[in-house]
């Protein structure tokens, strides 16, 4: 996890996490840049960006509908933590109580989603 102000460009911060990540990475458009996938691919991370309406994608369709059905998940678990959770309106004067907060937003809400899969399972059983 990587933390930066809202006003800063976020394709700055990927280098924190370019040092932690094997494989495959999935982006939003904001990491629409050459340079970049050019360093993600030297780390040997493959960098996949659902590309803007006016570019051409050489993709395959299926790998495409794949990306963007795993995008909208991801979107859906930030609505969440938005949501639910409250995670944006973290008021704190200090990193370590910021990255406090934030890490129990998240093991609730990971919590959560282990106990209604666990629900779900026994109901089936």
């Amino acid at each position: 996890m990587t933390i930066t102000a809202a006003n800063i460009d976020e394709r700055i911060s990927i280098d924190d996490l370019l040092h932690n990540v094997d494989g495959l990475l999935i982006g939003n458009k904001g990491y629409i840049k050459p340079s970049l996938k050019s360093d993600c691919h030297s780390y040997g991370i493959d960098l996949q960006i659902p590309l803007r309406k006016n570019m051409i994608d050489s993709r395959p369709k299926w790998f495409v509908r794949q990306l963007m059905k795993i995008r909208r998940r991801i979107e859906t678990v930030i609505g969440q933590l938005v949501d639910y959770f409250e995670i944006e309106p973290i008021r704190t004067r200090d990193t370590w109580h910021l990255t406090s907060c934030i890490a129990r937003k998240l093991l609730r809400f990971t919590v959560g989603i282990y106990l209604k899969f666990r629900r779900v399972m026994n109901l089936r059983i």
